[in-house]
């Protein structure tokens, strides 16, 4: 059976780090950054990207839409 591999894209000008994402990761995939983004908000990104399973729960918690998630089957 093909396994499921995740990959977020946050746009991190739009982020303003409100962590809801984060929380609503079931495998702990996303972490804010210390960085902070053009607005001065420390924005999202793919810590451990390995474990993503492209579920979509950070995607549709965002309240301002800046999450897009990608799914590929591997072998």
């Amino acid at each position: 059976m093909a396994k499921i591999k995740g990959a977020v894209v946050v746009d991190t000008e739009e982020c303003k780090g409100c962590n809801l994402c984060v929380v609503a990761c079931p495998t702990q995939t996303l972490s804010l950054n210390r960085n902070v983004n053009g607005k001065g908000y420390n924005f999202s990104y793919m810590e451990n990207p390995d474990s993503c399973i492209g579920c979509s729960n950070c995607s549709l918690v965002c309240p301002d839409s800046c999450i897009t998630v990608y799914r590929v089957k591997t072998a």
